[in-house]
């Protein structure tokens, strides 16, 4: 592989993505907008028209949104890296620091850090104080987005600064193995976080109160029984001061597992909704897919690391997309900036995984709380979240997690 050959290649791979992800936007935006006039047959009597073209509205300019973050994500690709920019702040950096040392280095993986969020930011912040508030959603003050932002930075100095240099240090110490120690470090340090991100790091962001006793704590007690599930705690979490969102979510493993809901969610379900909602993700812990899925990350990402350690000592994989510079971190930024360009024809397969995994999880639920209750919860959160009824078919195979709306509720309306 020459240089000249590699950088043809990552403009193909770059452009044919870029072409497809533009396209399957544009047939989701227009295949949404036409059946914004009417509500689908198995919704009607339970959503309105107005809530229904609510949803087709704000999905359509997310769309357009991600449109235009798709297209500036790929310029700024472009100009880190055959435009010759990291080779621009590779150089900056060594004004400061010796080339090839392990401060230049951090400094070196920071600056591309810091330009890229710098990039992206007027586009995160129109989604939330524009897009998101003309919908009604954003709650989020430039206050809070400002201390937000802070604490973010402190994280990243505190956590991410370190991270950075030990694993250039692995890399530097550890030999021709070196991706092997750098995939375990990776891997553990992943593990770690589940850990202790519910009581160390989630609570610096928001409020989190045990939930009230009650009948709904009843309820949720009554069916950790029935599934012999244990936890460390339930809790009520302040989601409405960033977004009237609605959404509740497992954390943690072991001894720190706890279940969350958003403030939002429980004002809008009654009891046996939520009941159900939970059964709903007590299935993706009965059928393991947690760590199913913490497998196939496992042995794929030892796959890309072992690519890395190759590429690494390959000229034509820096020359090719403008780094004259060699060097652990410039080794460690490209890998982790092009390695997606590559693996998007992956999307599809990890979507549908993802959808049988809802399947199996919405299959448990019903088994262990009335399916009527998971299908009006789910009604509900469709039409609060402004979830389009209506998505593209085959823009909804490649990137939806979560199967659409209509073929869910038939499943689960089957299964009464």
């Amino acid at each position: 592989m020459t240089s000249t050959r590699f950088s043809a290649l990552f403009l193909v791979a770059l452009g044919v993505g870029l072409l497809c992800r533009l396209w399957l936007a544009r047939r989701q935006a227009a295949h949404v907008a036409a059946h914004r006039a009417a509500v689908p047959g198995a919704f009607a009597a339970t959503i309105s028209l107005d809530a229904h073209q609510k949803a087709a509205d704000y999905t359509v300019a997310r769309v357009r949104l991600g449109m235009v973050d798709v297209v500036v994500s790929a310029v700024l690709l472009l100009a880190l890296t055959v435009g010759g920019g990291l080779q621009a702040l590779h150089d900056l950096c060594a004004r400061f620091l010796e080339a090839g040392s392990l401060a230049h280095g951090v400094a070196f993986v920071s600056a591309v850090g810091v330009v890229s969020w710098l990039i992206e930011l007027p586009i995160g912040l129109y989604r939330s104080f524009v897009l998101e508030a003309r919908f009604g959603f954003n709650r989020l003050t430039p206050g809070l987005f400002v201390a937000d932002t802070v604490k973010g930075v402190v994280l990243a100095a505190v956590i991410g600064l370190p991270l950075i240099a030990f694993v250039l240090w692995l890399m530097e110490a550890m030999g021709g193995l070196w991706w092997l120690y750098v995939w375990a470090f990776w891997l553990g340090f992943n593990l770690l976080v589940m850990l202790v991100y519910p009581t160390f790091i989630a609570p610096l962001f928001n409020k989190f109160q045990p939930l009230d006793d009650g009948p709904l704590k009843a309820r949720i007690e009554g069916l950790m029984t029935r599934c012999g599930f244990r936890l460390s705690g339930l809790f009520v979490m302040d989601g409405s001061k960033r977004s009237a969102h609605g959404n509740a979510y497992f954390t943690g493993f072991g001894g720190s597992k706890r279940i969350v809901f958003f403030d939002t969610l429980l004002a809008k379900l009654d009891p046996p909704e939520v009941e159900a909602v939970l059964a709903h993700e007590l299935g993706h812990y009965h059928h393991h897919h947690l760590w199913k899925r913490l497998a196939v990350i496992g042995a794929g990402s030892l796959g890309f690391f072992a690519l890395l350690g190759h590429l690494a000592g390959q000229a034509w994989f820096f020359e090719g997309l403008g780094l004259a510079s060699q060097g652990t971190a410039a080794t460690l930024l490209l890998f982790a900036l092009v390695l997606p360009v590559f693996t998007f024809p992956l999307t599809p397969l990890m979507s549908r995984w993802s959808r049988r995994h809802e399947f199996e999880a919405d299959a448990y639920a019903a088994r262990q709380a009335p399916a009527a209750a998971l299908v009006s919860a789910l009604v509900k959160l469709y039409r609060d979240n402004a979830s389009t009824l209506t998505p593209d078919p085959l823009y909804s195979s490649i990137y939806d997690s979560h199967p659409p709306a209509a073929i869910r509720i038939a499943r689960l309306q089957a299964a009464r």
